[in-house]
Order: structure tokens, then C-alpha cells, then sequence
């Protein structure tokens, strides 16, 4: 019996990567990996629990779409759904969540776990709505971290919200670029320059993009933001709370209580 050899591990590498290669690559990661991130994760996100990052920042408490029972009869669209906790979360207040993500193999995982709202598998970049079709939209890491053109996005989340609408999403901490992603004191050391926006990749041996990752800082996030239409609301940085203990990738207490590892912006549409 020949036994075939496993495929070699992925190079780490840092290199351009435009919108094409983006979304193919963490199409494919996100469809090869979806079982493994629910399996792993899967208990700390619950099945309808609206968590914002690694540090269990809840929306029950936070409150940054709104206060909960204003939520009751609203349209939302929720931006790499995954498997459409935060929606299942929207859809316990009364509110009409769409979930919407890249993978096929995540929203799979969205309908083993159930849930009577629409799901719909595509690129936050080319939304497939009409114009003003949702009054709240949301991505809780989800496509903003790993697009090339989020000022792309940003603008196809306001062509479907209306006038007046909330657009609040989560991503990496940009300030965590600069260290290694490490939870242990090794992670405690700058490694890298903050103002390098070269994006992260994973490739094959054939020097094909497996999985890709785009850094920006504070400061380009926030002119992303204004660029897209919106009015920035609130930056919210969550601290590391005392009841979390769990590491999740660079997560952990040890670096949660010096430095932030999610930044939440939370904008408006006039």
C-alpha cells in the first residue's frame, strides 16, 4: 500500500497580495479550516452569543448597535458570519439578521446549529443587496482583517444600510502587528515595525497564496472609515477582563492586560 505524503507546511511570508488573490486564498482557508475553528472555538462563542473579540467583549453588555430592546424588528446583515452566532444572538432580541460569509464550509456550520433567518455565501466586497436594504450591520472579524481594499467594503456596507444607519466591526489591534503573535512573554517584544503595511501570507510550495492577512494602522482605519461614508462613532478597545483565561492564537491574559488586542469602530451613515 503506497501512502501518500502529506502536504508540506505553508511559508510565512510577507508580500503584496491584491483583492483576486485574497479572497481566493482565505476562501480555501476559510472552507479547509471551518470544522478545526468551530471545534476549537466553538464552546467560547457559543451558539448564540455576540462576542466582539478574544477578550469576550459581549454585546449584551457593550450595547454598540444599540440598546437591546431597540433591536426588535430591525434588518441586520452580519459580515463573515462564520457560523452566524452573533445572528442567532440578533434573531433571540427580535431583530431580522442576514448572515453573510466567503466560506461554504462555515455557513454549513451555521446550518447544522439552526436558525430561522437567510444565510448567503459571498464576498463583502460585491454585497449582493439592494441599496438601503438593512438599518444595522455588523462583522465581528469578519472580512475587514483579510481584504486588500476595505475601503471597498466600507462603501458596499453603506450602499445597503440607510441613511442614519450603524455600521460597528471588529478587527486585529493594529498595534499587535508589531509583536510576534505569541500569548507568552515572547509575544512581549516589538519584532516588527507598526508602520509596515505589507500584507501577512501563507503560501504553497508553488508560492501560491494559501491564506492572506492585510495590516493597517489606527490612523488608516480611521481614514478607511471617513473614505467609506461613514462618521466614526466610538474606537473601542476592549480590556482583558479577569474572568478570561483562555489564549487564542497572540490572545492570552499575560498580553491582554498591556496591551489591546481588538479594536472595535463603531460608525454612522448619514
Amino acid at each position: 500500500m503506497i501512502q501518500e505524503s502529506a502536504a508540506p507546511e505553508p511559508e510565512a511570508t510577507r508580500r503584496a497580495a491584491d483583492v483576486t488573490e485574497s479572497v481566493r486564498a482565505n476562501r480555501g482557508w476559510w472552507d479547509r479550516n471551518a470544522d478545526e475553528y468551530q471545534s476549537e472555538h466553538g464552546t467560547f462563542l457559543g451558539d448564540d452569543r455576540f462576542v466582539w473579540g478574544p477578550e469576550g467583549l459581549d454585546e449584551a453588555e457593550a450595547e454598540l448597535l444599540g440598546p437591546a430592546e431597540e433591536l426588535k424588528g430591525k434588518a441586520v446583515l452580519e459580515i463573515g458570519a462564520g457560523a452566524a452566532q452573533c445572528a442567532r444572538w440578533l434573531a433571540g432580541r427580535g431583530a431580522r439578521p442576514v448572515a453573510l460569509d466567503l466560506s461554504h464550509r462555515q455557513l454549513q456550520h451555521a446550518l447544522r446549529i439552526g436558525g430561522d433567518f437567510p444565510l448567503v455565501c459571498a464576498d463583502a466586497g460585491a454585497l449582493p443587496f439592494a441599496d438601503g436594504s438593512f438599518d444595522l450591520a455588523c462583522s465581528a472579524y469578519g472580512a475587514l482583517p483579510f481584504v486588500a481594499e476595505p475601503v471597498r467594503v466600507l462603501q458596499e456596507v453603506r450602499r445597503v444600510l440607510r441613511p442614519g444607519g450603524r455600521f460597528v466591526f471588529s478587527v486585529t489591534h493594529p498595534i499587535r502587528w508589531a509583536f510576534p503573535d505569541e500569548p507568552g512573554p515572547e509575544g512581549l517584544t516589538v519584532a516588527a515595525s507598526y508602520f509596515d503595511r505589507t500584507p501577512y501570507v501563507e503560501q504553497d510550495e508553488h508560492g501560491r497564496a494559501v491564506y492572506v492577512e492585510h495590516h493597517r494602522t489606527v490612523g488608516d482605519r480611521v481614514r478607511d472609515v471617513v473614505a467609506g461614508g461613514f462618521r466614526l462613532v466610538d474606537l473601542v478597545e476592549p480590556e482583558w477582563p479577569a474572568w478570561n483565561a483562555q489564549e487564542w492564537g497572540g490572545w492570552s491574559p499575560l498580553r491582554g492586560h498591556l496591551i489591546p488586542g481588538t479594536a472595535v469602530f463603531v460608525c454612522e451613515r448619514d
